[in-house]
């Protein structure tokens, strides 16, 4: 069942309904590992709980975006606390998902982001980017490098790890929680009814026919991943039921926008790739009016204006009556209510 919930967090109720009073500090480390399946280092980040108390700075703004605040390198609460891995969107970075990276740790969760290799602002290459499975092989690598660690590691509760990420990054996090690719079924959207991805693939040089479908239908599950939330994930058009069969974790996914506003590649709807009916277990809400670039950070007062300047996506505008602070919360609102946080 659908929950609209974003006109609740403009309401009367923040507290209780858009995940305000946060109890800790967001601590914040950034270093690499080494990732095998792509021959280089990968660079990852960790927020966790951190002590009171704890010196602050600014992390990850720029002209565009707004940065959040962070401790980094602080002592982190003692005890061990849920996980969860997030993973951003293709051509995105960790820190676009900084803002809710920091609301999750300041509610007692360690949380576990990558750049993807090939599929990153700074690092991509839309043949490589499509060969989605190495970005689950990421995130587990990621993982097993955390709960190795004779720091981090004491501080997970392993019996409480999630994955969570959005757009391609949603894609991802639902393949660890058991969905699997199929390739005929995307191949045939994109040669007869091609949606904004199909388009993008073909404009930035890659091609679905140079994939193996071994790899795209394989199964990506990881047994250790208990919950999964995607929001506005891609790559759901093409699946049958027998696809998402793998699917045995408590569900949220998180539909941005409704009608004309939803992005098509990402639309789980029945006007869409139909993925929400396909696992009716699965918790639904939908965030309106957004925008599916409304979950990106929050914008300066010049930053639309600086993308409009180097002709890049409009990811600062979003639609009439949004606004954005309020799509985070309920975003924010939604995951934690998932979780358990």
């Amino acid at each position: 069942m659908k929950t609209l919930i974003l006109g609740l967090c403009l309401s009367l109720m923040p507290a209780v309904l858009c995940a305000e009073g946060a109890g800790h500090v967001a601590g914040v480390q950034e270093g690499t590992i080494p990732a095998p399946h792509h021959g280089r280092e990968m660079e990852f980040a960790l927020w966790y709980p951190a002590v009171q108390g704890s010196a602050t700075a600014s992390f990850g703004g720029n002209p565009v975006f707004r940065p959040v605040t962070v401790a980094p390198e602080a002592e982190a609460v003692a005890g061990r606390h849920p996980l969860i891995l997030l993973s951003h969107g293709l051509g995105g970075h960790y820190r676009s998902l900084g803002w809710l990276a920091v609301a999750l740790a300041e509610r007692g969760a360690v949380v576990v982001a990558v750049n993807h290799p090939e599929s990153t602002v700074f690092d991509f290459d839309m043949q490589a980017g499509l060969r989605h499975w190495t970005r689950a092989e990421d995130l587990r690598l990621a993982l097993d490098h955390v709960l190795a660690d004779p720091v981090l590691g004491p501080m997970v509760d392993e019996t409480r790890i999630a994955a969570a990420g959005f757009s391609y990054g949603g894609w991802t996090a639902l393949t660890l929680a058991g969905v699997r690719g199929n390739l005929a079924g995307y191949r045939a959207l994109c040669a007869t009814a091609p949606t904004g991805h199909c388009r993008d693939i073909a404009a930035q040089g890659g091609d679905l026919g140079l994939l193996e479908a071994g790899a795209w239908d394989a199964d990506l599950a990881d047994a250790r991943v208990d919950a999964v939330v995607a929001i506005d994930p891609g790559l759901t058009w093409g699946l049958e039921a027998a696809d998402v069969a793998g699917l045995a974790v408590p569900a949220l996914l998180i539909q941005l926008g409704a009608g004309v506003d939803r992005l098509d590649s990402t639309d789980i709807s029945a006007e869409g790739s139909g993925f929400a009916a396909l696992v009716p277990q699965a918790r639904v809400v939908e965030v309106a009016p957004a925008y599916h670039f409304s979950v990106l950070p929050l914008c300066t007062e010049k930053g639309a204006a600086i993308l409009e300047a180097e002709g890049d996506d409009p990811v600062c505008t979003d639609p009439a009556g949004a606004v954005r602070a309020a799509i985070h919360r309920a975003v924010i609102a939604a995951v934690v209510q998932h979780l358990g946080l």
